[in-house]
């Protein structure tokens, strides 16, 4: 076997470690999903040992393809938006492409068309959109036709396939969750207008109240940080009635439960609160917060296997909902009446 320091790996390299032939490792690189799984784990396991770089040069005068996949995303630093763009990047490379991302300030019909202009002159093969925004809707009904687009987080009335959390079924988890323990209604922090997310987690939230026959509270708009919690958990803490509060994302639970404790109310004692996310210090919060997981890795995956159908000319389906998960901490317990 060659010396690794000696020379780059090679396409028969790849597949004489993993004890295949050399058209098997090109199509688990050009189309994978033409190869069983498990042929395509051992293939992609030798990639990464040997740390093999495709020629893109060749690869693009034998499919016709270039090999790179193209992502818009809004430029944002704000959890469900980064661990979007990550886990779809990292489901790409490890089927051996690569990725150029267009970073907008604001996703609207010229934006996006300029965002999608940019990644076509790369020559890239197909584009992931991720759209979380009402105001997305415009520009993705106006794509070039010839391009294979799909959209992450979308809205439902666009002409392209759509992969996202069902954050309606998320949201009344958690609500079903609090009327569990005994509370009489759930107060709800919501995030931004502008955000279908928001307005999904307000429709599961409202909805499991209203089939309850429960008093449905004022919606309290945050912008997602951790100061807007806060500013509306001051206003929550002054509010006797208040024993439950659902929460649109963890940064912004992380300031009910500081406005509440300065308050002088308890958590969960006297106010049960939960999230939504599942940060990584969400386990870490005092108390451990109750809230509810998105599978970030199965919206990266279902979005890149959705795009390689459509880039094989499958026309794929036009939506794919992933099941959100209640994890419950220390942060939810029973109403106070019933202690």
């Amino acid at each position: 076997m060659r010396s690794r320091e000696s020379r780059p790996a090679v396409l028969m390299d790849v597949a004489v470690l993993a004890g295949v032939s050399a058209m098997t490792v090109s199509r688990v690189l050009n189309a994978p999903d033409r190869v069983r799984a498990e042929t395509r784990a051992r293939v992609l396991a030798a990639v990464r040992e040997l740390d093999y770089r495709p020629n893109q040069a060749a690869r693009q005068l034998v499919t016709g393809r270039s090999g790179v996949l193209g992502v818009v995303s809004i430029d944002t630093t704000l959890y469900g938006p980064a661990a979007t763009l990550y886990c779809i990047e990292r489901a790409a490379r490890h089927a051996g492409y690569n990725v150029s991302i267009a970073s907008l300030s604001s996703l609207n019909r010229k934006s996006m068309e300029e965002g999608v202009q940019r990644l076509r002159a790369q020559a890239v093969d197909g584009v992931i959109i991720v759209a979380p925004h009402e105001s997305a809707s415009d520009g993705l009904r106006h794509l070039p036709a010839e391009m294979p687009v799909v959209a992450v987080d979308a809205g439902d009335d666009i002409p392209v396939p759509v992969v996202k959390v069902d954050q309606a079924a998320g949201a009344a988890r958690a609500t079903r969750h609090l009327l569990s323990l005994g509370h009489e209604t759930v107060w709800h922090v919501a995030g931004p207008a502008d955000w279908l997310d928001a307005n999904g987690r307000i429709d599961g939230w409202r909805g499991v109240l209203e089939a309850a026959g429960r008093p449905v509270p004022e919606v309290l708009r945050g912008d997602w940080s951790s100061r807007s919690g806060y500013q509306l958990g001051r206003r929550l803490a002054g509010e006797p009635g208040v024993t439950a509060v659902f929460v649109a994302n963890d940064q912004m639970a992380l300031g009910v439960l500081r406005a509440l404790r300065e308050a002088g109310r308890r958590v969960p004692e006297d106010v049960s609160v939960a999230g939504f996310d599942d940060i990584p210090e969400s386990a870490y919060f005092w108390p451990p917060l109750t809230t509810v997981r998105q599978d970030f890795g199965q919206v990266g995956s279902y979005a890149f296997h959705l795009l390689l159908d459509r880039m094989a000319g499958v026309e794929p389906e036009a939506r794919r909902l992933i099941e959100p998960e209640l994890v419950v901490r220390e942060s939810t317990g029973a109403a106070p009446r019933d202690r």
